[in-house]
């Protein structure tokens, strides 16, 4: 009798440890930067409170495999095509999602987007404390309530109806010279908006990149070219705090495709710590060898600036590379000045730095 009860002990506690086990987490790796943590952030999301096809757990759960940190549920106001099945509620898909998110250790932030024709356009506001007022027909009057909750608003997929109608406008102005628009998603998906992308370093707006996901995401890891679009936040501590702070002082990047999009002093600090450079293991009079190292999950895409060889380097993610110099009597192997290709600081602005070659 007690050996058949501890039996069924067991394989309850294993069987639900096994349950458990049964999802991996599979890590996304980017370094943290000096004096800050980087997360890794989605910020568009839907479920079936609105155009979404996933009850809001199964976000969670998502963001568990893919290597979140955080993420925030932005379902439609305006917008609720499954109304006959599961009625308007704005505050549910947060109240629902939320205990599993701490169970998880993801931070979920309770946002909402507002729907409006294109122009304007959709806008997301995050950190709300109430959705509900933000539910009227005035279109101002929707940014004057998330406003007064201290919410952080950015503008969605700006050019997803075209180039024209995705352009800076009027109502845009008005709400930056309000106070109530702070950012602006440049990638949505696997599209780059490069215009949006420009207004965002004119305007001094935080970048933003999501995956606007509405579907259930297939249980896949971390791809270097295939991949969840993600915006990376650069905060002082792993809380929706420190996120918020980040947001506001504009400390993020953008994880799209095989490119990452910052502003400059970010894009430096990634690149900086992500590539780690062996001192030369063998030399001769005419070359010489040494092995170089891509922390991160984007591969790092190097054009040299100047004479010299070689013309270009490309550091797979995740891997180390081996890397042949040619020397001439004339050139002294201190540092590879070049242009990361794929590290955009504006639209067509890659990144111009030098990386320095260790001598031993």
């Amino acid at each position: 009798m007690f050996q058949r009860l501890y039996v069924a002990v067991v394989l309850v506690l294993f069987g639900g440890l096994g349950a458990y086990a049964a999802e991996p987490r599979k890590e996304i790796h980017f370094p943290d930067l000096p004096g800050y943590r980087t997360l890794k952030c989605d910020f568009h999301i839907h479920t079936v409170f609105s155009d979404g096809l996933v009850w809001p757990t199964v976000r969670i759960d998502e963001a568990w495999r893919q290597g979140l940190d955080a993420i925030a549920l932005t379902d439609h106001i305006e917008y609720q095509p499954h109304r006959k099945d599961v009625p308007t509620q704005h505050q549910r898909p947060y109240e629902v999602a939320i205990k599993r998110a701490k169970e998880h250790g993801i931070l979920l932030i309770r946002g909402a987007e507002i729907t409006r024709s294109t122009p304007p356009g959709h806008f997301n506001a995050l950190f709300l404390s109430n959705i509900d007022p933000l539910d009227t027909e005035d279109f101002y009057t929707v940014f004057a309530e998330a406003q007064k909750q201290n919410a952080f608003v950015f503008w969605n997929h700006p050019g997803w109806k075209g180039v024209e109608k995705g352009r800076w406008g009027e109502e845009q102005t008005r709400l930056l010279e309000a106070g109530q628009l702070h950012g602006i998603e440049i990638c949505n998906g696997e599209d780059y908006f490069a215009e949006a992308h420009q207004t965002a370093m004119e305007k001094n707006l935080t970048l933003f990149g999501d995956s606007d996901i509405h579907d259930p995401l297939p249980d896949a890891g971390p791809n270097p070219s295939d991949h969840r679009t993600l915006t990376l936040v650069f905060t002082k501590e792993r809380t929706l705090e420190a996120i918020h702070d980040a947001l506001v002082a504009g400390r993020t990047a953008v994880w799209a495709g095989n490119r990452l999009f910052a502003r400059q002093e970010w894009l430096e600090a990634i690149f900086v710590a992500s590539v780690d450079v062996e001192p030369p293991h063998h030399r001769t009079d005419k070359d010489l060898r040494l092995r170089m190292h891509n922390r991160s999950h984007c591969a790092v895409e190097m054009q040299r600036i100047g004479p010299g060889s070689p013309d270009r380097i490309t550091l797979p993610a995740r891997a180390t590379t081996l890397v042949r110099f040619k020397l001439t009597p004339e050139q002294t192997l201190e540092e590879f000045p070049c242009r990361v290709l794929n590290y955009l600081q504006a639209p067509d602005q890659p990144l111009t730095t030098r990386l320095k070659i260790p001598t031993n």
